[in-house]
């Protein structure tokens, strides 16, 4: 999810005095938003067009909102959570947070979409796909005379030193993608050796998973670790940036979208979920320069969006990598081992 630019946290501040305004006299939804701003106020606005209900959205990354719905079990706050890596979703149903709906156009969508929903005894649903890659500064490149990194072990490299940033995976769904997506491919003593490696060439951990590419769009660092969509977004909007799928091969996000447990506003929050699950919502992602894979077969996938075709995807285990109990660990130990070092 990106940092918010001052007229899209603007417009998120009216929608929510909006819906807190109109909770007496009109169908209310509480969401928690963990894309990009733009998409974010898309889904918001046009939602609250088409259906009369009024949404209060607020925006925050998944590992963010993933603690806080956890913390609110007692008195949710939030009705609806969009967006994010799903081993987070996943983690939440794991652990009872979210509650569970069989929306009625699960028919429609895609066989990853499915097993996502499934997976999670239909607490959560899949809502589009994103590949995990690398995103690099062309025009730094060429100024630092350095080659193009081309594969995950390239980041521990002596001439990448500061030049690297990957999000903080306590805070971060797509952070957590990586250190996953790292141990399947490594084995877990390697996936860390190489974070430990990386550590020492990082600036920075934002705590946002957008805010590595966003960081290099701008020239403040030459690589980062980010999903290829939202390096695609920056090279649109006309920044220096590539795109690079690692040669090792790469995990991927199932972005999902969930209900939580005890929502006070649930007939709004299942109208929700079927409304966005509809190839007319999905739309709205490359509508606003978000291009990641739709679930829904009947979507349009813009042709930026990566193709499938040409990466080397691992069989990514969300079955292992959705539970509570390994997030905890993984992350705690990535805080002891990597986080917690001097550089």
């Amino acid at each position: 999810m990106s940092s918010v630019r001052p007229q899209l946290a603007r417009l998120a501040c009216a929608l929510v005095f909006a819906g807190m305004a109109s909770a007496g006299n009109a169908q209310q939804l509480n969401v928690v938003c963990s894309v990009q701003a733009e998409w974010c106020s898309a889904i918001a606005t046009e939602f609250q067009r088409e259906s009369g209900v009024k949404v209060a959205m607020t925006l925050k990354g998944s590992g963010e909102t993933l603690a806080q719905i956890a913390a609110e079990r007692a008195n949710p706050k939030l009705d609806l959570w969009f967006g994010g890596t799903g081993d987070p979703h996943l983690q939440a149903a794991d652990q009872d947070l979210t509650a569970v709906y069989k929306s009625p156009l699960q028919d429609q969508l895609q066989p990853w979409a499915k097993k996502q929903a499934e997976q999670s005894g239909f607490r959560t649903n899949g809502i589009y796909l994103g590949l995990l890659g690398l995103g690099y500064n062309t025009e730094l490149l060429a100024k630092k005379k350095v080659a193009a990194p081309a594969c995950w072990k390239d980041l521990v490299k002596p001439e990448y030193a500061g030049d690297v940033q990957m999000a903080n995976p306590n805070a971060s769904g797509t952070a957590y993608t990586v250190i996953a997506t790292l141990a399947q491919i490594f084995g877990e003593d390697e996936a860390f050796r190489l974070l430990k490696g990386m550590h020492r060439n990082i600036s920075n951990y934002p705590r946002q998973g957008v805010g590595p590419i966003k960081a290099t769009a701008r020239g403040e660092n030459l690589i980062a670790v980010a999903f290829i969509h939202d390096v695609v977004t920056e090279a649109q909007a006309g920044f220096p940036v590539k795109a690079v799928s690692p040669c090792e091969g790469t995990g991927y996000e199932i972005g999902s979208l969930s209900i939580v447990k005890g929502a006070r506003n649930l007939d709004a929050a299942k109208k929700f979920v079927d409304w966005a699950l509809t190839p007319k919502a999905q739309a709205l992602g490359a509508q606003n320069r978000q291009y990641q894979i739709p679930s829904n077969v009947n979507a349009p996938i813009s042709p930026l969006a990566p193709r499938l075709s040409e990466v080397k995807l691992i069989d990514y285990d969300f079955a292992k990598y959705g539970h509570a109990a390994e997030r905890k660990r993984l992350l705690e130990r990535w805080d002891r081992e990597v986080g917690s070092q001097a550089k």
